[in-house]
């Protein structure tokens, strides 16, 4: 059985579509609260309920006797700092490229738990398309290979939302940065990220080029764009090729 989608939530997606799909630019005014209840046909406190929530994940602006309009985001690369691989070969002197493995759209059945999890995509009927078909894409998926004076040095592999960023699997990632293209589409606002050493499996140690359950560093991240999240990433670094420092 097909989950019900709650009033309030139906009027927070339509209103995060506008802005993703430009319609809704930053500084923009939104429709009204009276004009919402009419469209979809519910009372004012259920749409001020999806207004609140929207204000308080920095969304929306709410502003006395004015209106409520789409926030002003001052984003930056000091509040969410996405390390550019091929920037920072190039800046050492290294000759870089790219390798891109696979690129392809995923369907909801397609989907394990942890990408279920990380986009907040219901297992009932999180990944239907607006026609209520289930095949409809909802994610990209990329892996990439990154060399280092002819090492493969990283092993990426990332999932974007394509309903935020629907241009970005027809990008040529050898030439075009994957981080870059998604900073320039789809500014991040906040993000999180984890470290940890693991084995490398078979695929990924073939991928870099070292022994089966050889060490590696993982930096697993996901970064969110008007508060939701629009990309989670895995960089598979060889252990003996790698490593992550930083000034305090």
């Amino acid at each position: 059985m097909t989950k019900t989608v709650p009033a309030y939530q139906r009027i927070k997606n339509a209103i995060l579509d506008n802005i993703h799909s430009g319609k809704w630019q930053a500084g923009n005014a939104i429709s009204t609260e009276m004009a919402l209840a009419e469209e979809f046909g519910v009372s004012r406190m259920t749409v001020n309920r999806a207004l609140k929530e929207l204000s308080e994940e920095r969304v929306l602006e709410r502003r006395q006797g004015s209106g409520t309009f789409v926030a002003q985001q001052q984003f930056n690369h000091t509040f969410v700092e996405v390390r550019n691989i091929a920037q920072d070969l190039k800046s050492a002197n290294r000759d870089y490229r790219a390798e891109v493995v696979s690129k392809r759209a995923i369907t909801a059945d397609m989907l394990d738990d942890e990408l279920r999890r990380d986009f907040g995509i219901d297992k009932v009927d999180g990944g239907l398309g607006k026609d209520g078909s289930s095949e409809a894409s909802v994610l990209y998926e990329v892996k990439i290979i990154h060399f280092a004076d002819g090492q493969p040095i990283q092993f990426e592999e990332r999932w974007v939302d394509a309903n935020k960023v629907p241009a970005f699997i027809e990008q040529d990632f050898s030439v075009v940065n994957t981080s870059d293209y998604l900073i320039a589409k789809s500014p991040l606002e906040r993000g999180s990220y984890t470290i940890r050493a693991l084995a490398a499996p078979d695929e990924i140690a073939n991928f870099l080029q070292v022994l089966p359950q050889s060490p590696t560093l993982v930096l697993c991240r996901q970064t969110y764009s008007a508060g939701q999240v629009v990309t989670f990433v895995k960089m598979w670094h060889a252990g003996d090729r790698y490593q992550f420092s930083g000034d305090l």
